[in-house]
């Protein structure tokens, strides 16, 4: 699988940013940094002329590259999402057993994320920590709407129904299988957080995996 991510290019909807960070050094550098500071000091605090001071570059150029803290934000997120897709893709093609694929593609959803040395300007474990604590405010906006219909989560969204194509491989008649699938997707990130903020309301710990317990949820719903 890592040879094929290697020849693979992680795509973001072009208008999400003004110029492809990926074109240039100084896009990657952005982008390198940014998942850093984020990461640091969250994003409310993070600002382009923080990024500047730390990539040591003028704040005006990161303008040229995203027109707000709130499109990169939207950038790492699809970023982040396509390549959890292409992971469930390659991780689940050819397997014959449904039940088998499924439990694959949430592993692959549900995971604690390990870095991925194809993209050494990325850290996807943490970028994987600002997917759990800030992703929410990528969509919690007044914009959702509008942005929803220019494709910005396009790719969140096809990830959610390739896993609900694979729930409904399993049973055809279940009723709610993109409302099940958005769960498994959305749930991981909060067991994830919860797991390490409020470990006294859940059951996944360092023995019992946020995949462990969706699982066991999907099966027995889908049960017929």
């Amino acid at each position: 699988m890592k040879s094929l991510l290697s020849n693979l290019k992680i795509s973001v909807p072009d208008k999400i940013y003004i110029k492809d960070p990926e074109s240039s050094k100084l896009g990657k550098k952005i982008i390198e940094h940014c998942i850093l500071l984020i990461d640091e000091i969250g994003f409310d605090s993070f600002t382009f002329k923080k990024l500047g001071v730390v990539i040591g570059s003028n704040e005006s150029s990161i303008y040229r590259y995203f027109e707000s803290k709130h499109k990169l934000l939207l950038y790492l997120t699809s970023w982040y999402w396509a390549w959890i897709e292409y992971q469930m893709v390659f991780e689940t093609f050819n397997m014959p057993d449904a039940k088998q694929q499924l439990f694959k593609a949430i592993d692959v959803v549900t995971k604690t994320i390990e870095e991925d040395v194809m993209f050494s300007h990325i850290n996807e474990i943490v970028l994987n920590r600002i997917i759990i604590n800030e992703y929410s405010k990528s969509y919690l906006t007044k914009e959702v709407d509008s942005e929803n219909k220019e494709g910005y989560f396009v790719i969140y969204k096809r990830m959610i129904k390739r896993l609900r194509d694979m729930i409904l491989n399993i049973n055809p008649e279940y009723k709610f299988a993109s409302s099940l699938a958005s769960t498994i997707v959305e749930g991981a990130l909060h067991q994830h957080f919860l797991k390490t903020h409020f470990t006294s309301i859940t059951d996944c710990n360092n023995d019992v995996t946020p995949a462990d317990f969706f699982k066991e949820l999907t099966i027995n719903a889908i049960r017929k």
